[in-house]
């Protein structure tokens, strides 16, 4: 019998069709498992950035030195790094779903069990636990999200989701400062038992059992190095904030380095490997995912120099600065729903180049501050600079997954997030390191307050303006942005029957 794909299309079609409104039928499909995984991904994120405030409180605390309650911060990071890669065959092997709550389950004992520490070496094993927990919750959300939205009302749904991956940074230096000042430091480890109580009963509840679980055949080899590769150069490049020299950045960008080259060679010639790199063969996967990384280097690099540079040049308190940075966060809130709308319309490309636009403007302002420059337009270029990523982040995410195979979505989002986590560190220590060694230059010569002041305010300008840099470039690199062929063109082409269960969000 002939191959008619005609038909095949329009066989898929009535299979998925519905008596009610698609649009309608999709946000009562969606928004109560929505909710659920907004809230479990709001937890782990939040916490990405409490402990940053509380680090001079742990080491009163705990009566030892900044180094050993580094590890804190570094311990978790290690850990979240090495179990991003396994989220894909986790969730062939077991389900999302219970992979999913398994992660919360565990992110939040391990909350609990930092908030009654009793030692620096107790705190530190226990926020591993945490982050072997937290590590997959984002990966293994997203692509639940990506999975259950309509195609048609991707971009609004994924805009959603994005809502507490840029709320959550800015409010954990304010609910940090809070409960430091107020109550105590256990309370930031402490207030995740509720959150995670709530999320997983609603996941329980909620989210639908779309994978039941399959056994994919065992990548030994690649399970042993990614967590090594990624681990290892998230720690390289995050030593490299206080020097690029040292023996342990060495080792670890070393290390890192060769398992990573290995588990490209393994990953490869596997037939079914742990993270599918063949996906970088769809050139609107590689420009997506390039362009991506080049933006998180302006963004993420830029959202640690702001708080630096208030609290060391203006004088304000953590709390202070929270609430200074709450401007970004309600901007970005508002951007990123309508930058998800848009999306569904006109595609990634002219939003990511109106998104990163704006960033680069909000960072060459940044750049001419001085110390007497008024709070008001460093909240004009906060607000500038949320305005822009929720119009590029979430677009750019999802432009990144539509590119890939739909069948490799559950792939692809631990990839995507592994590369992140290093890009990230990359982007923070390299930046910190550009802004040590421009203070120090600028300083070198200061004979009193006044010349230390304006030494350390020209070191920012020069971050700020190296940011603004690579946020131009993302700008004008966002112009090879195509938009990514429809998921039925790509079945046919493969020769595969589309998921009409999946396309509809059951």
């Amino acid at each position: 019998m002939p191959f008619r794909p005609e038909k095949r299309v329009e066989r898929v079609k009535q299979q998925t069709a519905v008596p009610q409104d698609p649009a309608e039928f999709s946000i009562k499909t969606i928004i109560l498992p929505l909710l659920a995984i907004i809230v479990g991904m709001i937890m782990v994120i939040l916490d990405s950035t409490v402990v940053n405030v509380a680090i001079p409180n742990l080491v009163q605390y705990f009566e030892t030195d900044l180094k050993t309650i580094q590890w804190t911060v570094t311990g978790y990071t290690l850990a979240l790094s090495a179990v991003i890669p396994l989220a894909g065959w986790l969730t062939d092997r077991f389900g999302a779903k219970r992979v999913f709550l398994f992660t919360i389950a565990m992110f939040t004992l391990g909350s609990v069990l930092c908030s009654i520490a009793q030692s620096p070496e107790q705190l530190i094993i226990y926020r591993i636990i945490q982050g072997l927990g937290g590590g997959m919750v984002a990966p293994i959300g997203m692509a639940m999200v990506f999975r259950l939205a309509p195609p048609e009302r991707r971009g609004s749904i994924m805009g959603m989701l994005g809502i507490p991956m840029l709320l959550a940074p800015a409010l954990g230096p304010v609910l940090s400062g809070w409960f430091i000042e107020s109550l105590s430091w256990h309370w930031i480890f402490l207030i995740n038992l509720p959150i995670g109580i709530a999320a997983f009963i609603l996941c329980i509840k909620f989210l639908p059992d779309t994978d039941r679980g399959r056994t994919p055949a065992l990548d030994l080899l690649g399970m042993i190095l990614a967590p090594i590769a990624f681990s290892m150069l998230a720690y390289g490049v995050s030593e490299g904030g206080t020097s690029w020299t040292s023996a342990t950045t060495l080792t670890g960008v070393i290390v890192g380095g060769v398992a990573l080259i290995l588990f490209v060679i393994v990953e490869l010639r596997h037939q079914n490997p742990l993270l599918e790199l063949r996906v970088f063969k769809s050139s609107d996967f590689t420009r997506g995912i390039i362009l991506a990384w080049v933006s998180q280097v302006a963004l993420f690099g830029a959202m640690i120099l702001i708080p630096l540079y208030l609290q060391q040049i203006k004088g304000y308190t953590a709390l202070e600065t929270g609430l200074i940075l709450l401007p970004q966060a309600l901007a970005s809130g508002v951007g990123m729903p309508l930058g998800g709308r848009l999306f569904d319309k006109i595609g990634a490309r002219p939003l990511a180049f109106v998104g990163l636009g704006i960033i680069s403007g909000a960072l060459f302002i940044l750049s001419s501050i001085t110390a007497e420059t008024g709070l008001g337009l460093i909240i004009l270029s906060l607000v500038m600079m949320g305005l822009g990523m929720g119009f590029s982040m979430m677009p750019l995410n999802t432009h990144v997954l539509n590119a890939a195979p739909r069948k490799l979505v559950g792939r692809v989002t631990p990839l995507t997030a592994a590369a992140q986590q290093v890009v990230v560190s990359f982007a923070v220590a390299g930046l910190t390191g550009f802004l040590t060694s421009h203070i120090a230059s600028n300083t070198a010569g200061a004979t009193d307050a006044t010349g230390v002041v304006n030494g350390l305010v020209a070191g920012f300008n020069d971050t700020f303006f190296l940011a603004a840099c690579i946020a131009l470039f993302g700008c004008l690199l966002s112009l090879i942005l195509r938009k990514p062929k429809r998921m039925e063109e790509d079945s046919l082409q493969t020769g595969e029957q589309p998921d009409p269960a999946m396309m509809m969000g059951h």
